[in-house]
């Protein structure tokens, strides 16, 4: 029972570590097509509304929506700095 519990905890892990890879796949093209049109690396405006999103999608799914916005925020703020290392990396 234990090891069944685990194993599959196991399985949950490695697939939330491949979507976060993928994820970070897709914000590094973002931070590409930011630094190409002069876009700041930071978008307050559409981070407000991911976290009212994951925050409904949280309380759906019976997870703690304080939780899942500090997630967000924690990925949030990797993606902007690696968006203003590709804006470093593009400046003259």
């Amino acid at each position: 029972m234990l090891a069944e519990e685990r194993s599959s905890i196991d399985n949950i892990d490695a697939a939330l570590v491949n979507l976060l890879a993928e994820r970070f796949r897709h914000t590094q093209r973002v931070g590409r097509l930011k630094a190409e049109h002069g876009l700041p690396p930071a978008d307050p405006r559409r981070e407000e509304q991911q976290v009212a999103r994951l925050r409904a999608l949280a309380q759906e799914s019976g997870l703690d929506p304080v939780f899942a916005e500090s997630f967000l925020k924690f990925i949030v703020t990797e993606v902007i700095r690696h968006h203003e290392q590709i804006r470093g990396e593009d400046a003259p």
